[in-house]
């Protein structure tokens, strides 16, 4: 936990810094759209804090996660009014369609917005000796849970602030090229998550029947992509980021600019989140560790023992 915190605080700080320098800074727009753009993610975020502190909901900012990204991005193209930046919203309307369906269906909203299910892990971290106090579970929720977070939103965003620099309105091949594998990945990770959730719909609709568990004994989804990659819905996710990344820089011709740390601190914080996940996992089912070690054999194996 420290490590990661540590990492993010320094790609936070040193790669816009190592970008500022070796690239043009924001025009007059862009620095318009970057400052306007901040103060309403400030806001977001502190109502994030103020309505999990009211709640005890620590989900507020897994709610708004898939939702603020198209605001932002389509503000971008609003002020911006230029092709690049108008490809780029659509793709993370697209993105956020699909991910707040997938997150609602979890239970995640009610007509309250600010009540409805909260992750299983802020209650995990809870019990956690460094955040087992109120004053201490207070400030890791404003600077991490809400600050921290909602920036990281912002910041994967801004290679849509990015491209609205391009000297030409006519799109790149190249450009186009990261626009198509930003949706093959969105199609990868919906495969994903509709897998997983008919895995653990199943298994719980044969709990509740008492029907013998069968191949959903083990309790967590390894089947279809879960066969060949622990977490293909974290990996397409990142990847999704990164493309978009790469896409505003591709508007530009640059590949080494100040957007880049949005992407770079997401994969950082999914390293983490996966890392505090899968130890959740090992301690709640007996034969997660073994998945852990080589997917696809321990499918192998489980499937000679059926």
């Amino acid at each position: 936990m420290i490590r990661t915190i540590i990492l993010l605080i320094v790609t936070l700080v040193l790669v816009p810094l190592a970008a500022w320098y070796l690239d043009s800074p924001p025009t007059e727009l862009q620095w318009t759209m970057i400052q306007r753009s901040a103060w309403g993610m400030l806001g977001v975020a502190l109502t994030c804090f103020t309505l999990s502190t009211l709640t005890g909901n620590c989900s507020q900012v897994d709610k708004i996660w898939s939702i603020v990204p198209i605001g932002y991005t389509w503000y971008y193209a609003w002020e911006a009014n230029e092709i690049h930046v108008t490809c780029m919203a659509a793709l993370a309307t697209l993105w956020g369609i699909r991910l707040t369906y997938n997150f609602s269906r979890r239970r995640a909203y009610t007509w309250k917005f600010w009540a409805g299910e909260e992750d299983y892990r802020w209650e995990v971290l809870r019990t956690n000796p460094m955040f087992n106090t109120k004053l201490k579970w207070t400030l890791f929720n404003l600077f991490f849970i809400s600050l921290y977070q909602n920036a990281l939103i912002w910041l994967f965003t801004l290679p849509a602030v990015y491209a609205a620099g391009a000297q030409s309105q006519e799109l790149k091949a190249l450009e186009i090229l990261f626009y198509l594998v930003f949706i093959a990945f969105l199609i990868i990770e919906t495969i994903a998550d509709q897998q997983q959730w008919n895995f653990q719909t199943e298994k719980h609709r044969r709990i509740a029947s008492g029907e013998p568990l069968g191949e959903y004994a083990h309790g967590f989804v390894h089947t279809g992509l879960w066969k060949w990659v622990r977490h293909p819905n974290y990996a397409s996710e990142q990847a999704i980021w990164i493309a978009f990344f790469l896409a505003g820089a591709a508007a530009i011709g640059n590949w080494l600019n100040w957007s880049a740390a949005g992407c770079l601190l997401l994969v950082l914080l999914f390293q983490g989140s996966s890392d505090f996940s899968e130890n959740i996992s090992k301690n709640k089912y007996s034969g997660y560790a073994d998945y852990m070690k080589k997917p696809a054999d321990f499918c192998l194996n489980y499937s000679d023992i059926l």
